[in-house]
């Protein structure tokens, strides 16, 4: 069979496994996690995330997508499209409304990747993006590490470094969907984010200049419960948003001991614990997903998955009173990590 590529490129499909029956599927095309296969109590394997048979179907002339995929330069909104860096304005794709969402429509998840090493339980892919990549300064040369472990944890690991400053945000982009359906809603998702406070926005979903406070509001995930409960709240956050669509602050940044957030389906009781060094997690609830057709020929219609973007803040790079600014500086390379954990007990 002949090779598939992409712009002259060979996309490939690697497996990871460990000893307790978790089967991994990663494709170069976008670093993307392609199935997460895990034994679910009656010994049954379930996907628990969304996307395609066939790797082609990734491939933005087929579907534009970002299902299981790294996401770069700078994952979420820069308003307008616009950055300053050093002094110098540069204008970038305006592909969400006025916003650049995602590093534009040629975003790094629709670039192949270099595969730098696999060994079955262990993937590092390496991709460079060179000066003016849809628009951002500076070359970029991107690590990105997936390692899957006994403990049913899948880690990924980023490390990023560049020849002059620039902005930079990193995320993973898989949709979950952990009921053993990859139709069903997850509105019946036990939900915890150890946040106490969110980034408001505006209508184009970019922070509005202030974090605020989650008690008493329908973000309050300090304590675990269902997506579902609150999200048709008339709660004027998740009107602008069509529900939830937010990054939370989270409580817990550069700390890899305890989860930033767990989710957990009752329908099939798998849990997934969520560990990040990131300040931000960006809870997107598949708000606009309309029935593309997936896996097995299935549906995935509105709320059918829910998105776990660990992450800078979004429009970090033009907000000083962030924490956070977004920023890659060559003496500073970026590292990051993230862990999926996958729960059965």
């Amino acid at each position: 069979m002949d090779p598939l590529l992409y712009k002259g490129k060979q996309v490939s499909v690697l497996m990871l496994s460990n000893c307790s029956g978790i089967k991994v599927a990663i494709s170069n095309f976008g670093a993307r996690l392609l199935s997460l296969h895990v034994l679910s109590g009656d010994e049954k394997a379930v996907d628990i995330v969304q996307g395609f048979d066939c790797i082609e179907d990734y491939f933005p002339e087929n579907h534009l997508s970002d299902f299981g995929a790294v996401i770069g330069r700078y994952a979420n909104r820069l308003a307008e499209g616009h950055i300053v860096v050093d002094g110098v304005e540069y204008q970038l794709p305006q592909n969400n409304g006025p916003n650049c969402l995602h590093g534009g429509p040629d975003g790094w998840q629709y670039a192949v990747f270099d595969i730098v090493e696999y060994d079955g339980r262990r993937l590092q892919l390496s991709l460079v993006s060179p000066d003016g990549d849809n628009g951002f300064p500076g070359r970029v040369e991107l690590r990105v590490t997936y390692t899957l472990d006994d403990d049913n944890g899948l880690r990924i690991d980023y490390y990023a470094v560049a020849d002059r400053p620039t902005v930079l945000n990193l995320t993973n982009h898989s949709y979950w969907n952990l009921n053993g359906d990859q139709g069903s809603s997850i509105l019946n998702h036990y939900l915890m984010i150890d946040a106490d406070r969110y980034l408001p926005v505006d209508e184009t979903l970019i922070p509005v200049g202030h974090y605020e406070s989650v008690a008493g509001t329908p973000l309050d995930f300090r304590t675990a419960k269902p997506i579902g409960r609150d999200i048709d709240d008339a709660f004027e956050q998740l009107r602008i948003g069509c529900g939830y669509d937010h990054c939370w602050v989270l409580n817990t940044p550069r700390d890899l001991s305890r989860p930033a957030a767990i989710l957990r389906s009752p329908t099939t009781n798998i849990g997934l614990e969520v560990y990040t060094d990131m300040p931000g997690l960006q809870v997107y609830t598949g708000n606009f997903l309309d029935g593309v057709v997936g896996k097995g020929g299935i549906g995935y219609g509105r709320r059918s998955a829910v998105c776990l973007e660990t992450q800078q803040y979004p429009d970090s790079p033009n907000h000083s009173w962030l924490e956070s600014t977004g920023r890659l500086l060559p003496e500073h390379p970026f590292e990051s990590t993230t862990i999926f954990k996958i729960v059965t007990k």
